[in-house]
């Protein structure tokens, strides 16, 4: 028997023959009908799902979506009520999660005959889904991490010390898109030197220098997928107080990997990374966010861990473990690491070296 698509989950969980849910965001449009747009709405209803979609997209979507009838965008008013009254929808469900005030007004009075729903409901039961990974999710994750580490070891191997940190932000970034990334995860970091010490910097024009750490946080996305990674390099030679630091962060990192397993909650793992920095001379003080969070077709996703995480692990989820320590104006550390769970514990997805590596 083949598996269940996600249209075909979600008409599962609609709770009547009158009950649809219209997906409007991005990130969710793509997850159920596999194509990736920046406009259009999917219908669902118990018998049919729709996907209403601009000249833009209308012809690719006919030839990749399979798992709703493809409609071109004429007028969404109109064509939204022909399918509501076709299918007798008394009751629609929303994304509560990506809809704005604005948006839920101007659906309210074009679809003035039906109940809105905005409640959590529909939200909850997408992330529910997106929580856990499908194979050929972690498969495209994999192949996007791979991606992001063939990039980091050609910068690895072509970083000079009189590039600054945009330079090596922006050689970084076309490597991974040489290696075949459609995209970025998100804005590369390095941040060198005093600069390592802020867990988000930006890139600047200052130049690399002797005795320097390199924060490099960065990702690529493959179909959609991202992956997340950051190493930590040393320009040179650093002073042994700076290696105590490292070394403290890459056991906490390597801790934390450890505790992820099934039935094990996201702060509890937070926790045994943040007791490593404790024992290693009280670095705990110097690391100000959470340990890590889920990654998949957003760079930021449920679940978490964190001091305040609820998230209970599950087989199939897909979690970063990044510890770091920041020691404001002079230098700091991260390490980050994504991981699936597993069964018994979790595979390692990140295979790049974390051995401290001078450049």
């Amino acid at each position: 028997m083949n598996a269940m698509t996600n249209i075909e989950k979600l008409q599962q969980k609609l709770s009547g023959q009158d009950c649809g849910a219209l997906i409007t965001s991005d990130v969710s449009r793509r997850y159920f009908c596999g194509f990736k747009s920046s406009a259009g709405v999917i219908l669902v209803t118990k018998e049919q799902s729709y996907l209403i979609i601009d000249s833009r997209y209308f012809d690719k979507a006919k030839q990749r979506v399979t798992d709703c009838r493809v409609l071109l965008l004429e007028d969404m008013r109109s064509q939204l009520t022909e399918l509501l009254l076709k299918h007798n929808i008394r009751k629609l469900m929303l994304e509560s999660d990506y809809m704005t005030l604005t948006e839920y007004a101007d659906y309210r009075e074009k679809l003035h005959f039906v109940d809105l729903d905005a409640s959590p409901e529909l939200s909850q039961f997408i992330w529910d889904m997106r929580i856990i990974k499908s194979d050929e999710e972690v498969a495209l994750i994999v192949k996007a991490q791979r991606i992001a580490e063939k990039a980091f070891e050609r910068l690895v191997d072509n970083i000079s010390r009189d590039m600054t940190e945009k330079q090596v932000a922006a050689l970084l970034n076309y490597y991974m898109m040489d290696c075949g990334a459609d995209d970025l995860s998100f804005e590369t970091i390095a941040a060198s030197g005093v600069n390592s010490a802020s867990p988000h910097a930006v890139p600047t024009d200052k130049k690399l220098e002797e005795g320097d750490f390199l924060t490099l946080d960065f990702g690529a996305v493959v179909d959609s997928y991202h992956s997340d990674m950051t190493r930590t390099l040393a320009v040179g030679q650093v002073t042994p107080e700076m290696e105590k630091l490292y070394n403290a962060v890459y056991y906490a990192n390597q801790d934390g990997i450890k505790a992820v397993k099934p039935g094990i909650n996201g702060k509890v793992v937070d926790s045994v990374a943040r007791a490593t920095l404790a024992a290693w001379g009280g670095y705990d003080k110097y690391f100000g966010h959470g340990l890590g969070h889920g990654v998949g077709l957003e760079i930021h996703e449920q679940p978490t861990l964190s001091q305040r995480s609820r998230s209970m692990l599950r087989p199939g989820m897909i979690v970063t473990v990044e510890p770091g320590a920041y020691i404001s104006g002079r230098f700091g550390v991260r390490i980050e690491d994504m991981v699936v769970v597993t069964e018994n514990g979790c595979d390692v997805l990140t295979k790049s070296s974390k051995n401290l590596i001078h450049i």
